[in-house]
């Protein structure tokens, strides 16, 4: 796939005409990132935008004893750095390559020129920051208000929503589901035989199968 005909498809851009994804797309360059490579370290000066092209990425904050808390999983089309295309600020997190990935990266006054010439590309960047704000607010929520199997739940729902079907398409293993949520390894295993148990998923390979989709999403909804 061409780049412009990829930017299309990415949230930020689609709502742009076809002329104004052209010019983004020669303006991006495109890098590569094998597995396990930081792409970003925390308070890194801030002047890019990211788009995983292929690939999956993971956006992180490391405590001083190592301890690792994920902000987020991104996979194709999702994009990371937006603050920076507003901001002087410093990169508020580590992002690091959970997979070989392939990234576009567009550069702060590339994107500044392009918004003076357009101002309907500085509006379709303020509606990818309300989404991104709503759907923080919710992570916010599920954390505060739900226990680990709730919010184990609400994870494996949200994941079967983005792939499109009831087999979680990325692998997610138990560690990973653990920096998600905020909870030990230890308990998010427990907690995925018994939903296994139960009947609400199965595991295929390393991945996951959602079983019982009500079941996840009436669990997910019970607050402490």
């Amino acid at each position: 796939m061409h780049v412009a005909d990829f930017l299309a498809t990415v949230p930020l851009f689609t709502s742009l005409p076809a002329d104004e994804v052209a010019k983004f797309a020669e303006a991006v360059r495109e890098k590569s990132y094998p597995r396990g490579s930081v792409i970003l370290f925390e308070d890194d000066p801030g002047d890019s935008l990211f788009v995983v092209r292929r690939g999956r990425v993971k956006v992180v904050l490391v405590a001083e004893d190592g301890r690792e808390v994920i902000l987020g999983l991104l996979s194709e089309g999702e994009h990371f750095g937006e603050l920076s295309l507003i901001d002087d600020q410093p990169r508020s997190a580590h992002v690091i390559a959970m997979e070989d990935a392939e990234l576009l990266v567009l550069r702060r006054d590339d994107f500044r020129r392009r918004v003076e010439a357009n101002p309907s590309v500085a509006w379709a960047l303020l509606l990818e920051l309300s989404r991104r704000l709503r759907r923080a607010d919710i992570k916010i929520g599920t954390l505060v208000l739900l226990d680990v199997p709730g919010r184990i739940a609400r994870m494996l729902l949200d994941a079967v929503h983005d792939g499109g079907n009831e087999l979680i398409a990325k692998p997610l293993t138990h560690q990973t589901i653990a920096h998600v949520i905020g909870a030990s390894r230890e308990t998010v295993s427990r907690a995925m035989r018994d939903f296994q148990a139960l009947g609400w998923i199965t595991t295929e390979r390393r991945h996951i199968r959602v079983t019982n989709r009500a079941a996840l999403d009436q669990r997910s909804q019970q607050r402490v």
